[in-house]
């Protein structure tokens, strides 16, 4: 008889993604990586191993791109709609990405704007439920 625990660790072990799913969570653009990469399927195991020990192709994408749209955002400072407004649709690089810091056009500043107003709102909203939770009278 086979011990149930045994079945559960080996499908654990053996747990795949699809590498567009990979590339997410690496942070990076999968059209970018690696043939091998882009056709075959990563295991729990070797994602982990790139995280903690990336190759070459993986610390040049990281560092100079082109990356996905959720890394331009967080280097812009903007949200991933708000590169939409700006009009920024496909992948940057980091040059790109830079240049665009150095040049901050009449968007980037208004995306920035925007996002500081959504942060200063959450932060509002989250010390609001952390006085109520504590039942202070300020936020009722």
């Amino acid at each position: 008889m086979v011990d149930t625990l045994d079945i559960m660790t080996s499908h654990q072990n053996t747990q795949t993604m699809k590498p567009a799913t990979a590339a997410k969570k690496l942070g990076v653009y999968l059209p970018a990586t690696p043939t091998e990469f882009q056709e075959g399927v990563v295991t729990r195991g070797e994602l982990n191993a790139l995280q903690a020990d990336p190759p070459q192709w993986l610390q040049d994408l990281r560092r100079n791109g082109p990356h996905p749209r959720p890394v331009v955002a967080a280097k812009l400072g903007v949200s991933i709609a708000g590169l939409a407004r700006g009009g920024l649709t496909d992948p940057l690089t980091t040059e790109q990405i830079d240049e665009l810091k150095r040049e901050l056009p009449g968007w980037l500043r208004q995306e920035r704007a925007t996002q500081a107003e959504v942060r200063k709102e959450a932060e509002r909203i989250k010390a609001k439920n952390a006085a109520r939770a504590e039942g202070s009278p300020e936020a009722h």
